[in-house]
């Protein structure tokens, strides 16, 4: 699942994927790959994240029980 919370966020904060990497310690890669939902980043990174972005972890990172049970539909 896509991760258009933390790209809103990022760019709201007027930031690039290569900036948040920076911040984070990470490469602009993984940031990509966390927003297309390709990667599923360890509590640590997603923490670190939430600080660079000043949010919280339900705001970027939390899926509703129902869009999980739709996703898993899919599948």
């Amino acid at each position: 699942m896509k991760n258009k919370r933390m790209k809103i966020a990022r760019i709201a904060h007027d930031m690039n994927q290569e900036e948040l990497a920076k911040r984070v310690g990470v490469t602009r890669q993984t940031i990509g790959m966390i927003e297309q939902g390709n990667y599923n980043p360890t509590l640590k990174l997603c923490m670190a994240i939430c600080d660079a972005l000043d949010c919280t972890l339900d705001t970027l990172f939390w899926i509703p029980k129902e869009e999980r049970s739709q996703e898993d539909e899919t599948r």
